[in-house]
């Protein structure tokens, strides 16, 4: 039975415009489940890379980056290993992936931005059909974070595609889920740099906006569909 895992995550949040929230984004990330394909492998081998790390959850890239959470006493050199350890691991990986974009300083309600990012995720779903429907079955994963996106959700791909199912997942238990967070935060930073508006932290973590854009965003979006 041929089945399609899409891997869902998002940055930012339903409420207004902030500088510290100028977007909000929801990233699908793609993976054909049937046949042989070495992510589960190449997920093993993130796992042993990130053993010595002793890490207590998931590897959650904005943190990682902007040093909060459990990373507050890690220095950037080892910072900069999980991040790139996860890279390599999404880069390498049989998939692809799709972010939905919305520039909260055009929005100017909870409900016009949950309308703006439903008519994208359904565009979306209507472009690519044929490939959604040539599978047996089609998964749905999201930790269900966000209530507002989890209704889109589930509204979406239950009016387009027959059986879906959909499932929470937790990020600990899911690199590929880790990896769909990578994505959203990348996607995140390709507009922030673009705009010349990467914070210091950023700007440190990956020494200039010129390396960033060089070294993970361009490589990263020849997966993006």
């Amino acid at each position: 039975m041929s089945e399609l895992l899409v891997t869902c995550d998002e940055s930012g949040n339903f409420g207004r415009y902030t500088p510290r929230s100028p977007y909000y984004i929801a990233t699908f990330l793609l993976h054909d489940q049937a046949g042989v394909d070495r992510t589960s492998e190449l997920a093993g081998k993130l796992d042993a890379a990130l053993a010595p790390f002793q890490l207590k959850s998931a590897v959650h890239t904005g943190p990682l980056i902007r040093r909060e959470e459990e990373y507050k006493e890690v220095d950037v050199a080892l910072r900069r290993q999980i991040f790139q350890r996860l890279f390599t691991f999404t880069r390498a990986s049989k998939t692809t992936y799709h972010s939905f974009i919305a520039d909260k300083r055009h929005v100017t309600s909870q409900k016009e931005l949950a309308e703006i990012i439903s008519k994208q995720i359904r565009s979306f779903l209507l472009e690519h059909l044929a490939f959604f429907q040539s599978y047996d079955r089609v998964v749905l994963h999201y930790d269900f974070g966000q209530a507002e996106l989890t209704k889109i959700l589930v509204n979406a791909f239950g009016d387009m595609l027959n059986g879906v199912e959909v499932r929470k997942v937790l990020p600990v238990d899911s690199r590929l889920f880790q990896a769909t967070d990578l994505l959203c935060t990348l996607e995140l930073l390709a507009l922030k740099a673009e705009s010349k508006a990467l914070t210091r932290s950023e700007l440190n973590f990956f020494r200039s906006a010129n390396d960033l854009t060089r070294t993970y965003i361009k490589p990263i979006q020849k997966k993006h569909i």
